[in-house]
């Protein structure tokens, strides 16, 4: 249990520390804490992605075509906004003022705790399918960046953090919990508008990002973080 709690006093360390600086090692991958393989292997109720020039497939890259034309100025700098923002700092809004992470050390440490294990269970994920990106696909479609592994779109890693984030802090916050979700649901679709993924990786994400958080929510040990957490909340009125 120490070794196990030191493991995760680490990793929490490592996820708000922020990316690391040119010419430093690359970090380590992440491994869960909390949950088990079973509860990370989302083939168990994730379908396969849709197959390359299926109906579907050749329906959502034309999707992407079209958002792209339709997108106004407003629309792409909050998507690249969001495409570079991946931590519970976007959800500012929907908790209200007084929602800083520097300021809330438990929050700060329960919503790096949800980071670690939805981004095992995603790159667990993406590993699996190997989803080619839609720029891969098609290059002409216009994405905010071509950074990313191009095998990993589906599903997609910022929408599963943002679900995952989103139901654990409504379950502290139920009161936030439409402003929670409709916020996710945003920056997910910033996805979309980013052209970085495609419709079946958002839906997919939804779903692995809201199983993720329900297993957290049964767990014991993030329980008690969680609890810790919603009293901190309390204390500053962010949650009832």
């Amino acid at each position: 249990m120490i070794a196990k709690r030191l493991l995760l006093t680490a990793t929490v360390t490592l996820l708000l520390t922020g990316p690391a600086l040119a010419g430093e090692a690359p970090k380590p991958k992440a491994t869960a804490i909390f949950l088990s393989a079973t509860e990370l292997d989302a083939a168990r109720f994730l379908p396969p992605p849709p197959p390359s020039g299926s109906a579907i497939a050749t329906a959502e890259l034309a999707e992407l075509h079209a958002i792209e034309k339709a997108r106004t100025p407003e629309m792409l700098a909050q998507a690249k906004s969001d495409d570079v923002t991946k931590d519970a700092s976007i959800f500012a809004d929907a908790m209200g003022p007084g929602f800083d992470l520097k300021a809330l050390p438990a929050t700060a440490k329960l919503m790096a705790e949800v980071r670690n294990e939805e981004k095992v269970a995603a790159d667990t994920a993406k590993a699996a399918f190997k989803r080619p990106r839609p720029w891969i696909i098609d290059p002409s479609v216009q994405s905010c960046s071509r950074g990313d592994e191009p095998l990993s779109s589906y599903p997609s890693g910022h929408a599963t953090m943002g679900y995952s984030m989103a139901i654990v802090l409504a379950d502290i916050a139920p009161a936030k919990a439409a402003a929670l979700m409709s916020r996710a649901s945003v920056y997910g679709g910033s996805r979309l508008v980013c052209g970085m993924h495609f419709r079946s990786d958002i839906v997919a994400a939804q779903a692995l990002g809201t199983a993720v958080a329900i297993d957290l929510l049964h767990n014991p040990a993030f329980r008690a973080d969680r609890d810790a957490a919603a009293a901190e909340l309390r204390a500053a009125h962010l949650a009832d």
